[in-house]
């Protein structure tokens, strides 16, 4: 599928209703995990890129990105296939294998990350710029299978299936106490035929 006529959206903007857009090559601070999202471990990653990103020379950092975390989700090789729709209902959660995600500027160098991450398991990672559909999903998280339903119902509905990780862009800072009524997250999937 050619992108040409497909409008490339800011990284961090996505309409209310499912769209098909060109997602920009971004570059972020970025920490492995697995397992269940929420756990302690996870908060931890959060927190982690985070602190790795504000201590950056300030060059560096994205204006605008400040409060934002992203994650990267996948399921283990050999797990049951997914689709957007049906991501987290058919493999057990607990198998997640997820990357925690800070945007830096691409420039950012391997020597700068090391200085900043005093010790801290981070790495550079870039995502390429790629087809992907996307909704902004308002609300909590437990509410995302009705989004991610219509988010996936949009791609098929377009002849496009998931190609790649699962995508949430955090827009609201979160904690393990945070109310989620107010919350707003990018979903976003690479998409392809």
């Amino acid at each position: 599928m050619t992108t040409d006529a497909v409008p490339t959206t800011p990284h961090l903007a996505a309409a209310d209703e499912p769209e098909l857009v060109v997602a920009p090559a971004t570059t972020f601070v970025s920490l492995r995990g697995s397992g269940r999202p929420g756990t302690e471990a996870f908060h931890r990653a959060k927190r982690t890129v985070r602190t790795v990103e504000r201590a950056l020379p300030p060059a560096r950092r994205v204006p605008g990105a400040g409060a934002v975390v992203e994650i990267l989700y996948r399921y283990p090789e050999g797990s049951a296939p997914v689709g957007i729709a049906d991501f987290y209902w058919i493999n057990p959660v607990d198998d997640l294998e997820y990357r925690v995600l800070a945007q830096v500027d691409p420039a950012t160098t391997d020597a700068e990350l090391a200085a900043a991450a005093d010790g801290a398991d981070v790495e550079l990672h870039t995502l390429p710029e790629r087809l992907v559909v996307q909704v902004l999903h308002h609300g909590p998280f437990a509410d995302e299978r009705r989004t991610l339903a219509d988010l996936g119902s949009f791609a098929a509905g377009h002849g496009l299936r998931r190609v790649g990780d699962h995508h949430e862009i955090h827009l609201d800072p979160f904690t393990a106490s945070t109310p989620q009524d107010h919350l707003r997250t990018i979903l976003r999937d690479p998409v392809g035929r």
